[in-house]
């Protein structure tokens, strides 16, 4: 495995500035988000669609430092029945053309919350049927029905445009939150769809990581290095559901935290030594979004923590 960064972290530098400061850190592959919510401050979209030639410019800055794009990420609800939800569906298809002429085969992506039924226009997590079937059960199938007919069709459409690896990031809200969420849109659409597998929302929900890797086994396409953190006494009395801003940190029942601030390095180093064994041996790319500690300090802690433990 080989260690790569999700580049929002550095939202703040230009493009050139931005590599240049990764490379500073002995990193030599990128993930950029190009479509979806993220910042896409390094990977102008509409741009580089319009233009050969700042493609070529784009790619020659990343050829004279040795550098490469680890993915493109495009994560964000494609399914919300809303204006921003279409806006966020051409992004994706944007999205994949893009990697299609930059010669990027694999994109990062979340499977996206529909509504309840056909007429509502809000985004529905549903983690439970068994205590109102008469309503819940009806509208969870109805959005496994919407999610499998947008994934078939999106699919096929990154088949066209050269994109070889889907990965699906579960993620709490969306229809993928777990190894058996994406086994069952894998399962029902196409192969080409497998996991980004994020460690830190597993934890937060109670799941372990390790044991969902194994589930796994052959749909691991893409690892997000990134760690979370029970908050001790908090999540004793209030339980795991966590509704405050992500910026609430001392008063949230969990934050995301920089690597090896979760879990210790032992854990880390089991966690990576059975996703190899499972198959993977891509990249790891590091998503730092810790809000208790300053940027820079987030970044060298966890680039220090997987150093140490990724199965190299």
């Amino acid at each position: 495995m080989k260690l790569a960064i999700c580049t929002d972290v550095f939202a703040d530098l230009s493009y050139t500035d931005m590599l240049d400061r990764v490379k500073s850190l002995g990193i030599d592959a990128v993930e950029m988000t190009a479509g979806g919510w993220g910042a896409r401050k390094h990977c102008n979209t509409a741009e580089l669609l319009g233009d050969e030639e700042k493609r070529s410019a784009f790619l020659e800055e990343l050829r004279k430092r040795d550098m490469r794009i680890s993915a493109l990420n495009t994560s964000c609800n494609p399914l919300w029945p809303s204006e921003t939800g279409e806006e966020y569906k051409r992004s994706m298809y944007d999205c994949a053309k893009l990697a299609g002429l930059l010669g990027v085969k694999k994109i990062v992506a979340m499977a996206g919350l529909p509504a309840g039924n056909e007429t509502d226009t809000t985004p529905n997590w549903i983690t439970s049927t068994v205590s109102w079937p008469d309503f819940m059960a009806p509208a969870y199938e109805y959005q496994w029905k919407v999610t499998i007919a947008f994934w078939k069709e999106f699919t096929s459409y990154c088949k066209s445009v050269g994109v070889e690896q889907i990965a699906i990031e579960e993620f709490p809200g969306t229809m993928v939150w777990s190894a058996e969420t994406l086994l069952k849109l894998r399962n029902a659409t196409d192969p080409m769809l497998g996991i980004n597998l994020d460690p830190s929302h597993m934890m937060i929900l109670g799941a372990d990581p390790i044991a969902a890797a194994r589930a796994l086994k052959g749909c691991i396409f893409h690892v997000h290095g990134k760690d979370a953190r029970i908050e001790r006494g908090i999540a004793d009395v209030n339980g795991l559901p966590e509704p405050r801003p992500v910026t609430e940190s001392a008063d949230r029942v969990w934050n995301y935290v920089a690597v090896g601030c979760g879990k210790d390095l032992q854990w880390w180093k089991e966690f990576f030594s059975v996703v190899h064994m499972m198959g993977y041996d891509g990249d790891v790319s590091l998503e730092m979004e810790d809000l208790t500690m300053t940027v820079e300090a987030g970044v060298r802690t966890s680039v220090d923590a997987l150093r140490q433990t990724i199965s190299q």
